[in-house]
């Protein structure tokens, strides 16, 4: 036992019971345990010990959806084959590991369902809930969080001993995931609609590792999530979980509890983060998961800002709150209600606690502006002061093509960085400004649409830089789903309670690909994790629904750092043509063409692996192309692979887009399969045209086409001065 490893190293039977935490034996090969830093020292020195890393804490990163997706008709709520092809994908088993599980949501009803599949294994913890034939397993991980020492856990006995939604984070997720059909669900009225999950009538299970307490979503309890999964029989494994900071694969315990997962047959699908827009901001970079950003849909709630000038500016917002006349009400940059405490001036533009004085915000509405604090928790310290409204301005980073539509807690909208000038603009010329904020209106049909979303993390990646990270896009702001109806255990969060809540995230794009990826388990029950995430990688669109180019929130030209390979489009991942096809053979070549000895591969494997003699981590056979560093005047041969799953006889030609600057080769240029199953390699030559082409990325790609499907591999290259 680990705790027999631990008194060898000249520790006592109590203090090694004491200190062990989590014992990893069944797939994942560790232990978890509270140690001073030279015990710690004391263990990483022992010559059976791989790697030593402190438990991180990783953060938590839909009525209308489905339709953009085009997996529904639009005008009759059908659906389309794909969703029929797949049974909507019964009898898969789709879990997150997120924050728990409200069961009583109807998105959890078993109404019609048959008894449990045979092959599951999970079990439903007994902490105040029942599981069904539709959520047939819960249960939380906690040892982690408990040996953080707080005085926020006195209160909150209630959520750290039991696999109940407190902040509706979990409930939401999995919902989106594979909720069931619910008719008439909404949020405070608006978004009416029939709400259900990407694969409706899969089996659900909830892993709790996040509490509503600081230092929950440890790694310690996630690894422990991962490996009962793996035990319990899931087939897809939806992670809305991320961090900050990018550590090496031997010491992330989110990439090695995942890689485990994947050798187990388990799809792992990840949030790339909501640290954007700017660059190398993206996480979970391991090849082996799905990593998904960040885009807005088709449907918007538009709340309109009325400046008694005759400017009308078009925001977002679903405040159940109005003015209680239709007039125009006195409007001030919320700096101008300024408490006199230090730094007041810059805390109440932002409308941060404490910073706003009732007795000069009382009655107006103020220009708030976005930044350092929640856009929910900003309207409301305005209402506390008194405002009779807020119009929440994005800064300069967030751009104008990013608005989310919050529930307020007064009459507020979120206005684009130029209309913001525009308004302050106004504010500051007047003598007295007025101003006017409607009610919210759903539309639907809103172009362009997808838009990437200002938080949305993006490449490089920064780990592995030849491994193009996101790897896709899908729906993730404003999406409506089930939430907790539980009563918050902080007495300062949001006491309203809603079934359906609208939220915003790469969390809540990452079960809408969990869904799809469920979908197709069903379909292709023998397809392996990479298949089916090359299907999807491989069939996705850039282009938005206006046929143009998709944009970033700045509404300047998106690019594969923002949504990867692009949009997901499920229909067409049905039918992909060819896909490129990895083993955990594959993957672990890779980690030895990053460096890993036989001892750091242990982590990854419990049989020895035989490095290859010339492994390059370029050949790693991903569907898309990533060249870090090609020197002006120089060539690079990367080797790819495609396996035929369309049709037989069949004949690929490819087609090429070079990024600027770069020359493409294929060879060969025509592939020729005579079977299903028969795969073909091909070499990709890249040459940079001159020297000082760019000094920049520059981005490309090439697709391989039979007439019928188009197979398209996004290229993301580097060129430096030589």
């Amino acid at each position: 036992t680990y705790v027999s490893f631990v008194i060898l190293l000249s520790f006592s039977i109590e203090r090694a019971r004491e200190a062990i935490r989590y014992s990893y034996t069944r797939h994942i090969n560790g232990f978890t345990a509270i140690l001073n830093e030279g015990e710690a020292a004391q263990i990483a020195k022992h010559p059976g010990v791989v790697s030593v890393f402190p438990d991180r804490r990783k953060k938590l990163q839909t009525t209308h959806s489905w339709n953009f997706m085009l997996m529904e008709n639009q005008f009759t709520d059908k659906a389309t084959a794909f969703w029929k092809e797949a049974k909507f994908g019964q009898d898969v088993i789709i879990a997150n590991i997120d924050g728990g599980v409200w069961p009583e949501s109807q998105s959890f009803s078993d109404e019609g369902y048959g008894p449990v599949p045979s092959r599951w294994k999970g079990t439903c913890a007994k902490a105040g809930i029942r599981c069904n034939r539709k959520l047939i397993g819960a249960r939380y991980f906690n040892k982690g969080v408990l040996a953080v020492p707080t005085d926020a856990k006195a209160g909150a006995h209630a959520d750290l001993y039991s696999v109940r939604d407190f902040g509706g984070h979990g409930t939401h997720t999995l919902s989106t995931a594979a909720g069931n059909f619910v008719p008439g669900a909404n949020f405070s009225g608006a978004a009416l609609g029939v709400a259900k999950g990407g694969a409706p009538r899969a089996r659900v299970a909830s892993y709790k590792t996040c509490f509503n307490v600081p230092d929950s979503c440890l790694e310690s309890d996630v690894l422990a999530a991962f490996e009962a999964a793996i035990s319990d029989g899931v087939d897809v494994l939806s992670v809305s979980l991320g961090d900050d900071i990018n550590y090496d694969y031997f010491a992330d315990g989110l990439a090695i509890g995942a890689f485990h997962a994947v050798r187990a047959g388990i799809t792992v699908v990840a949030a790339g983060g909501n640290a954007g827009p700017g660059l190398g901001t993206v996480s979970n970079l391991a090849p082996w998961m799905f990593t998904v950003a960040a885009s807005t849909m088709d449907r918007s709630f538009e709340t309109y800002a009325e400046l008694r000038n005759g400017l009308r500016i078009k925001g977002a917002s679903m405040t159940e709150a109005l003015l209680p006349v239709r007039k125009f009400y006195p409007l001030i940059s919320a700096a101008e209600a300024a408490g006199l405490r230090p730094n007041a001036t810059r805390d109440a533009l932002l409308c941060k606690p404490g910073s706003l004085d009732p007795a000069k915000a009382k009655g107006k509405i103020l220009a708030c502006l976005r930044g350092d604090i929640g856009r929910v928790e900003k309207g409301k310290i305005a209402a506390m002061a008194g405002a009779s409204g807020m119009i929440l301005c994005n800064d300069k980073i967030n751009g104008d093509g990013d608005l989310t539509a919050d529930p307020h807690f007064l009459p507020a909208t979120q206005i684009g960085y130029r209309d913001g000038v525009a308004l302050f603009r106004y504010i500051s010329s007047t003598k007295h400004p007025k101003a006017y904020i409607t009610p919210s209106t759903s539309m639907v049909n809103v172009k362009p649409a997808p838009v990437m979303a200002d938080f949305s993390s993006k490449g490089p990646n920064t780990i592995a830089p030849y491994v193009l990270k996101p790897d896709i896009t899908a729906p993730g702001v404003n999406i409506i789903a089930a939430y907790t109806e539980a009563k918050p255990t902080d007495p300062s969060e949001d006491p309203r309670k809603f079934p359906y809540n609208i939220l915003s995230g790469t969390s809540m794009s990452c079960p809408h690909v969990s869904g799809v990826f469920g979908l197709l388990r069903a379909v292709y029950p023998h397809w392996s994790p990479s298949a089916i995430r090359s299907a999807i990688m491989t069939t996705a669109r850039t282009r938005d629904n206006a046929r143009n180019p998709i944009l970033d929130s700045t509404l300047e030209k998106a690019t594969p750092f923002s949504y990867g390979s692009g949009h997901i489009r499920p229909n067409r991942a049905m039918d992909p043509g060819l896909v490129y096809d990895l083993s955990v053979s594959d993957y672990l070549d890779f980690l030895c063409a990053r460096g890993y000895n036989k001892t750091l591969l242990k982590l990854f494997s419990d049989a020895p692996h035989e490095c290859p003699k010339h492994a390059r981590i370029m050949d790693l056979n991903y569907p898309s192309i990533a060249v870090p560093k090609l020197k002006g005047g120089s060539s690079i041969t990367m080797t790819r692979k495609v396996k035929n799953v369309g049709k037989s006889p069949a004949r690929y030609a490819v087609r090429i887009k070079e990024p600027k600057g770069v020359s493409v080769s294929v060879k060969p240029n025509v592939l020729k399969f005579n079977k299903l199953g028969e795969e073909k390699k091909f070499k990709v030559i890249l040459k940079a045209k001159w020297n000082g082409t760019a000094d920049d990325y520059v981005f490309g790609g090439i697709t391989w086409t039979d007439g019928i499907h188009y197979v398209r591999s996004p290229i993301a290259v580097y060129v430096v001065t030589a």
